[in-house]
């Protein structure tokens, strides 16, 4: 991936003020794939004290998202089409980690996965795999 695109998620990622209220951050970024990861903060929690669905929605969607973002020319943006989740184990840990990937490119749709891990000291739980498709926009 060119260091222009990384700046360009790097920025995107910076103005995502959902992201900054879940204490999310970028880990790692690769042409195809981005991971995030973000911290089970206390109100973020559902109540038998998981993390809520909603944050691994969220997380997995942005790191979906900018995996698409990764492949695409310099000049568009990506926005979610739709995104399917299967729930796989409650969200238990200290933080959650999602790695995004891009399964098919296209100019039209960009087939997307996540899959989300619940980190809970040594212990990675796979707890979400998420399928969606993202569809290229021109930025203004």
């Amino acid at each position: 991936m060119s260091p222009d695109t990384d700046r360009k998620i790097r920025g995107s990622f910076a103005k995502q003020s959902m992201m900054q209220t879940m204490g999310a951050s970028i880990s790692e970024t690769s042409r195809g794939s981005v991971t995030l990861s973000a911290p089970i903060l206390e109100g973020c929690k559902q109540q038998h004290g998981f993390g809520h669905a909603a944050l691994t929605f969220g997380l997995g969607d942005s790191a979906a998202g900018y995996s698409a973002l990764s492949v695409m020319p310099l000049e568009a943006e990506v926005l979610t089409s739709e995104m399917k989740i299967h729930l796989l184990a409650p969200a238990r840990g200290d933080r959650l980690e999602a790695i995004g990937k891009v399964i098919k490119p296209g100019k039209r749709l960009v087939i997307v996965q996540a899959d989300v891990f619940a980190i809970d000291g040594d212990i990675r739980t796979h707890i979400a795999l998420m399928t969606g498709t993202m569809v290229p926009i021109l930025a203004k």
